[in-house]
């Protein structure tokens, strides 16, 4: 099996890093557009009125509730479908994108995305301290004012190490890309299957790599979590230790 591993990894191993750019690629075009996305979205989602609520929690529940792969076979397969039947599409400059999985794949990951980070942002909005946000109208701070310079600061401390965990299930979720012929990591594990017979050696280097990106984007978070915090670290240096000593 070690062999066999060897082998993989010495003859398929432009097939296994083209997959890697794919995969990388289709994780942070989803995430930041996802993220820019999902900033109106949770804004509304905070509103008091119900009719600004609506479109926002529509679409939120709708992504939510339903499983990625479905969404992702309805985008290519359904939208798709009815683009190709478009008179005239295929003959025009489009077709050469319209035709591509790779956008197909991208659109589907960068709402699902938005979806589940919106939903999060309005946790952490709602948990900004009440006080913070009193203070700041107090000062005359406009609503835009107030957003910027106080609550999202204070939101993206609160749901960091929930949004760190949602990139890593976006990540994961690349590979199911594969599905409609993407040759992302996942994808390029099975052609190499199809090509050797040898699953498992093929399955292991494509998890051993995914293992690898977990790591350095948890520990990339993790920096980035101390530094959002860092106000908090200082406070906490700060506080008097209270010495407990005996009276002769």
């Amino acid at each position: 099996m070690f062999e066999d591993l060897i082998y993989v990894l010495e003859k398929y191993h432009g097939w296994l890093f083209d997959g890697l750019l794919l995969t990388l690629q289709l994780l942070v075009i989803s995430v930041i557009f996802g993220s820019l996305l999902a900033v109106p979205l949770s804004i509304a989602r905070t509103s008091k009125k119900l009719w600004i609520q609506a479109v926002p929690f529509g679409f939120i529940y709708l992504f939510r509730g339903t499983p990625l792969i479905a969404q992702l076979f309805m985008m290519y397969y359904g939208v798709g479908q009815l683009i190709a039947n478009i008179d005239g599409i295929q003959d025009s400059w489009t077709w050469t994108y319209l035709r591509d999985p790779y956008w197909y794949c991208l659109i589907t990951f960068i709402l699902n995305t938005a979806a589940y980070v919106a939903e999060i942002m309005r946790g952490g909005i709602n948990n900004v301290p009440a006080g913070e946000v009193e203070a700041a109208r107090a000062c005359g701070m406009t609503p835009l004012t107030t957003y910027r310079r106080i609550i999202f600061p204070r939101m993206w401390q609160i749901i960091w190490p929930a949004y760190t965990n949602d990139v890593i299930f976006t990540l994961k979720a690349t590979s199911l890309a594969s599905t409609v012929t993407m040759m992302e990591l996942t994808g390029a594990a099975r052609k190499i299957v199809a090509r050797t017979a040898l699953p498992y050696e093929a399955f292991i280097s494509a998890g051993v790599i995914y293992l690898i990106i977990v790591y350095v984007l948890t520990f990339g978070f993790k920096g980035i979590e101390k530094y959002l915090r860092r106000n908090e670290f200082r406070q906490a240096d700060k506080k008097p230790t209270v010495k407990i000593g005996t009276q002769a």
